[in-house]
């Protein structure tokens, strides 16, 4: 599973990447996190407002900072679908 957190750095990008590993590590799950703060690739996946999340090359979530249990919730129904 590769998780991208998309934004340009701001404290909510920095805030969802470590709660997106923390809730990684609470599931018991192997994922490569990486951050993506290039503007260009941020507009390629289509969210208008940052942080974004991606899981697996699809959108997962944007706009906001979920909490580690919504994030879970998050991970647990890409893995399902």
């Amino acid at each position: 599973m590769t998780i991208k957190v998309l934004g340009p750095g701001c404290m909510n990008c920095k805030t969802l990447e470590k709660r997106t590993i923390t809730a990684l590590q609470e599931l018991g799950l192997d994922a490569v996190v990486e951050k993506v703060e290039d503007y260009k690739k941020i507009a390629s996946y289509g969210i208008l407002h940052t942080p974004g999340l991606v899981i697996d090359e699809k959108v997962a979530h944007s706009g906001s900072v979920p909490t580690i249990e919504k994030l879970k919730e998050i991970i647990l129904a890409t893995q399902t679908a």
